[in-house]
């Protein structure tokens, strides 16, 4: 039901643990994150979490929907074969799954066991970057955070599951993947950690276009403070991302709209 340009949905908090519930708020709240930040692609795009304590179950945006109207009761639950395990009344709307969404998320959740979020967007800065020929350069500190970056040929539209074996040994064990004339993909043990390395991804690409655009040379800097500054990054070297953002986040949310945790 639709009330003044609201989509009414039954909360769906009595039907899931605790665990389920909070990795659905954490999960609507990333979703309102990304178009706070101007990264989303009105309802294209998906992000995705697991579900604790499920295996083989993971939640996602329901196909139809914004960005800035998610919340914790509108995300599907789905398992790795595509099957939709739970979802709310959605009524006449009746939303299902991005396929594309479903093909991707499931293979990185199946792929990588430790990764809880997996975030893909299609920002114009990430996707002019994905569409260079040089890929994403180091011409920032932020940007040497993403020195050893994946790429992923494209493919066509993701629909075939006979992309999802090229798709995981393309991110391998790192947490970006830049898909080729296409997009970006972010992944992290947590939804906070996905968004921080999605929000310098972007901040990176947005840099290195307005600093090809002065049409002047780059300040070369040397390969091993390049590979140093990569290491200082790395999640071996110091304390997980989000940490200390995510609850910040969160708040930020709470200040301008907290119907992210209906």
């Amino acid at each position: 039901m639709v009330e003044n340009g609201f989509l009414i949905i039954e909360s769906m908090q009595s039907r899931c643990s605790p665990a389920e519930w909070q990795a659905r708020v954490d999960l609507a709240a990333c979703y309102r994150l990304v178009a706070l930040y101007g990264m989303s692609d009105m309802m294209a795009n998906h992000i995705s979490a697991r579900v604790p304590g499920e295996d083989g179950a993971f939640l996602i945006n329901a196909y139809g929907m914004m960005y800035e109207e998610i919340t914790a009761s509108s995300l599907i639950k789905i398992d790795h074969d595509g099957n939709i395990l739970s979802k709310p009344d959605f009524g006449d709307l009746n939303y299902g799954i991005n396929k594309a969404g479903y093909v991707i998320h499931s293979a990185v959740h199946e792929a990588r066991p430790e990764v809880d979020c997996v975030i893909h967007t299609h920002s114009w800065a990430s996707m002019a970057v994905s569409a260079l020929e040089c890929g994403l350069l180091p011409v920032t500190q932020t940007a040497m955070r993403f020195l050893k970056i994946g790429y992923h040929d494209y493919q066509g539209v993701v629909l075939d599951l006979a992309e999802q074996a090229s798709l995981v040994q393309d991110l391998g064990q790192g947490e970006a993947l830049i898909l080729r004339n296409h997009g970006v993909l972010t992944v992290g043990r947590s939804v906070g950690e996905a968004f921080n390395w999605m929000h310098r991804l972007e901040l990176s690409c947005h840099a290195q276009l307005a600093a090809m655009a002065c049409n002047t040379p780059f300040v070369k800097v040397a390969p091993d403070v390049l590979e140093e500054t990569w290491n200082n990054y790395q999640p071996s070297t110091r304390r997980p991302y989000g940490l200390m953002e995510w609850p910040a986040l969160l708040r930020k949310l709470d200040r301008t709209d907290p119907s992210y945790k209906t």
